[in-house]
């Protein structure tokens, strides 16, 4: 039975450190003691803000940092609670031993999936799902579909893009599409042809190969380090580069700003176009967001986005943002084609934008996959080396070559999967490792899957 309490907490307004930092660190303090036990309520931030004669904020600040490393539980409208962080069950009762008749069927533990690119899609506004798919069933069927999209989406998109990623586009710089491998192959049909050269991060994003390839063009893998593509290696030849700088995938890096740059320069002086693919650059943690390319470069950058990551897979919605003489061409491509994104999903997708509940619910998953990976961080990190835990979905965690494969097998039988990096490459992997998603799995799962990782792990070396 969850309870609620007052909580003994003492502020001091004349040390160094803000309130807000001294209030967590207190209740981080009692939760390690066993002070405040799993599924203690906690006051609302309204109360103990009132409680300690604080702002509102300085209880909010706190309460979101403990939400973002696990130690708290709870939804909007049901209260705070301290959260179960325990991993072992609990003991089974005891019970009398009936005679052996038959060997007993053992039931397989469930798989825990901590492979890459999926997100948690169980959480989301019932409420909000149904009503924007009913106003899109309220709405006619179109007769004439527009290959830019839906112009009342178009505009929802430029406000989403303008307050998410600071990036000062209109209607007439996005055209809506199925999704970042749709978007791929359009700009795969406008940009390039049999024998173009398509520079594609290795390790990349496999699908961005495939594509490039079965439209004809010759694939120049880029080799990447910690901070994503290395500029100074890149060829001059190259049509187009698809890159992935606000998380790079797999290896996880966020491109600096002087790269950037570099990049940027490099592409004016080839004449190449860079392709951005900005798939999960709304989930960060514990950094600032960069700026995107596109808005240092409109010119020399389509920017790809998708709601895959963000909402749902199914969804089947996502954007090209580019230069207005570029989406002409790309729209006209459409025409010939017959390709189209489907006109009630872009009503409803519509609604979800213009009634705020996309931005609800991108903040709240923020906060849910902000503990996940804080737990991943705290239960790998000793044992391994872990790259790009600021932001995404997935974390790489470097192992030697030689314990990879026995890691990954000896996780399976104990029903954790794992992804390595392998796949990522373009040829012979140059970096080894795991790629581990913690997206689609629940909280506790991830602690446990990692928990088991980090045991063998810690046994093969």
């Amino acid at each position: 039975m969850r309870t609620l309490i007052d909580l003994p907490v003492s502020l001091s307004r004349d040390s160094a450190l803000p309130l807000s930092v001294q209030l967590g660190d207190w209740l981080r303090e009692a939760m390690r003691a066993g002070a405040l036990t799993a599924g203690t309520r906690l006051p609302s931030s309204r109360g103990l803000a009132a409680q300690l004669g604080v702002s509102r904020t300085v209880v909010t600040e706190a309460y979101q940092q403990l939400y973002a490393e696990g130690w708290l539980d709870g939804r909007h409208g049901s209260g705070t609670f301290v959260a179960d962080l325990s991993t072992d069950a609990a003991p089974p009762a005891r019970q009398t031993p009936a005679p052996p008749v038959a060997e007993p069927v053992r039931r397989a533990a469930p798989l825990i999936d901590l492979t890459p690119g999926e997100p948690w899609v169980k959480d989301y506004d019932a409420a909000a799902w149904k009503r924007a798919w009913r106003k899109a069933a309220d709405l006619p069927p179109g007769d004439d579909p527009d290959p830019y999209g839906l112009p009342r989406l178009r505009e929802l998109l430029a406000g989403h893009l303008r307050r998410s990623r600071a990036i000062a586009v209109g209607p007439e710089n996005i055209l809506v599409t199925r999704g970042t491998g749709n978007g791929l192959d359009l700009v795969a049909l406008a940009l390039l042809g049999p024998g173009a050269r398509a520079g594609v991060e290795d390790p990349g994003y496999r699908v961005a190969r495939n594509v490039f390839a079965a439209r004809g063009a010759t694939i120049v893998p880029c080799p990447v380090d910690e901070d994503g593509v290395i500029v100074s290696g890149l060829p001059s030849d190259l049509r187009v580069l698809y890159t992935t700088p606000a998380h790079q995938y797999p290896m996880g890096g966020r491109l600096p700003i002087p790269r950037r740059e570099r990049l940027l320069a490099w592409a004016r002086r080839t004449g190449a176009m860079v392709v951005e693919d900005d798939y999960d650059a709304e989930f960060r943690y514990d950094v600032a967001p960069l700026p995107a390319l596109y808005g240092l470069d409109p010119s020399r950058v389509v920017l790809l986005g998708t709601l895959s990551k963000s909402l749902a897979p199914d969804v089947g919605v996502g954007w090209l943002v580019g230069e207005p003489a570029l989406l002409s061409r790309i729209a006209e491509i459409r025409q010939d084609l017959s390709d189209r994104t489907s006109g009630p999903v872009q009503q409803a997708v519509a609604t979800l934008l213009e009634r705020g509940d996309l931005d609800r619910h991108l903040r709240r998953m923020r906060l849910e996959y902000a503990r996940r990976r804080a737990a991943v961080v705290e239960i790998l990190g000793p044992v391994c080396r872990l790259r790009g835990d600021t932001a995404g979905l997935h974390v790489l965690a470097e192992l030697p070559p030689s314990e990879v494969r026995g890691i990954v097998s000896a996780a399976a039988s104990r029903g954790v999967l794992l992804d390595t990096t392998v796949r990522h490459h373009h040829a012979e992997s140059q970096v080894h490792g795991l790629v581990i998603g913690y997206g689609s799995a629940a909280l506790p799962d991830v602690r446990r899957g990692c928990q088991i990782l980090a045991e063998l792990i810690a046994a093969a070396s």
